[in-house]
């Protein structure tokens, strides 16, 4: 009669299997955490963005901003500096990702800032965002057409 001598290896083996199972569960765990940091910045600088848009000196008589108004919101969106330049606040966010558009009648009444065409890229895994993150502000700034 055998005790338990055929049975040497199988605790290593299963303890090698749950190893692995537990492995990818704790991977994909973090690269959802990672993904979501990611975009939660994102929003924080959309916002941040649109914040900025709605306090600025809008510029134009239609609802077609100046290039001066363009750019400052981008930069801003993007670096957090309405100059430009620096490290961008989220890792390949430029201005060009960011789009901005105004609502008015006769006087700007609101101001929305999203990302567009921007590929936000975890450890293997990329999602492609279009109008999202968006932030809207109502506008609260001078109109100096």
């Amino acid at each position: 009669m055998r005790t338990g001598r055929n049975r040497r290896g199988n605790a290593f083996i299963e303890f090698a299997l749950c190893l692995i199972l537990l492995n990818l569960i704790v991977t994909g765990l973090f690269q959802y955490g990672h993904s979501l940091f990611m975009y939660t910045r994102l929003q924080n600088a959309v916002r941040a963005g649109a914040r900025y848009a709605s306090r600025r000196a809008y510029d134009s008589a239609s609802a077609t901003p100046s290039q001066a108004y363009l750019t400052a919101v981008a930069n801003a969106t993007a670096y957090g500096d309405p100059a430009g330049g620096g490290t961008p606040l989220v890792p390949g966010l430029s201005p060009s990702h960011v789009a901005v558009t105004i609502r008015m009648s006769t006087v700007p009444e609101a101001v929305t800032v999203a990302i567009r065409g921007y590929t936000l890229r975890t450890f293997g895994l990329s999602y492609s965002l279009q109008n999202k993150p968006r932030a809207t502000f109502r506008y609260a700034g001078r109109f100096a057409p």
